[in-house]
């Protein structure tokens, strides 16, 4: 198993910055495709950015330019830097994994991060 825990969310007027960490603990590696997701009030939960193990990246057209994804595999910790946040990044965030080298497919999740922008 592995456990995923999400920081850094927050409240933050339309063009400032976030930025939100996800800690993996147990059975965790190197290995770990590790994703973010968003769920915005009355949708669902939709892909945002992933990143490989050796730092192939993949981001949604719709955050491209602004958000990037790293990640630090010596702490066992992805992140998404968000800038020039608009109000429809408004939702709640997810920390996501899979050791199976898939892109959109994940088996463990985090709790969430709630991220408001206001306009």
């Amino acid at each position: 198993q592995v456990q995923l825990v999400e920081s850094g969310g927050g409240l933050v007027q339309a063009g400032g910055s976030l930025r939100l960490s996800c800690a993996a603990s147990g059975r965790t590696s190197s290995d770990l495709v590790m994703g973010w997701f968003r769920q915005a009030p009355g949708k669902e939960r939709t892909f945002v950015a992933a990143i490989y193990s050796y730092g192939r990246t993949h981001l949604v057209d719709a955050v491209k330019g602004r958000f990037t994804i790293s990640r630090d595999n010596a702490k066992n910790t992805v992140y998404l830097q968000m800038n020039s946040l608009k109000p429809d990044d408004t939702a709640v965030y997810y920390c996501a994994a899979n050791n199976r080298n898939l892109l959109y497919y994940y088996d463990y999740w985090g709790p969430g991060a709630q991220v408001t922008v206001s306009s």
